[in-house]
């Protein structure tokens, strides 16, 4: 299984690139957990986690995942 390249579009991550997991068709998965979109846990270790769905490919070929909903700490698990 290899990685694809995929665009965040809209809550935190905004504009982030990041290399995620493929599928055996070559698409990334179908929803994406953000935790800490800047690298960075917040002090007191956990945040919020970010949903995100997959949409179609940008004009660019990239794959944009949507921005869904933020979880208040520890409901996204």
């Amino acid at each position: 299984m290899g990685e694809v390249a995929v665009r965040f579009v809209g809550g935190p991550a905004d504009g982030l690139l990041r290399e995620l997991p493929a599928g055996p068709d070559g698409d990334p998965p179908t929803q994406w957990v953000v935790r800490h979109p800047d690298g960075d846990p917040p002090a007191g270790g956990a945040g919020p986690d970010h949903l995100y769905a997959r949409h179609p490919r940008d004009g660019t070929g990239t794959w944009t995942m949507r921005f869904v909903r933020t979880y208040p700490l520890g409901a996204g698990e």
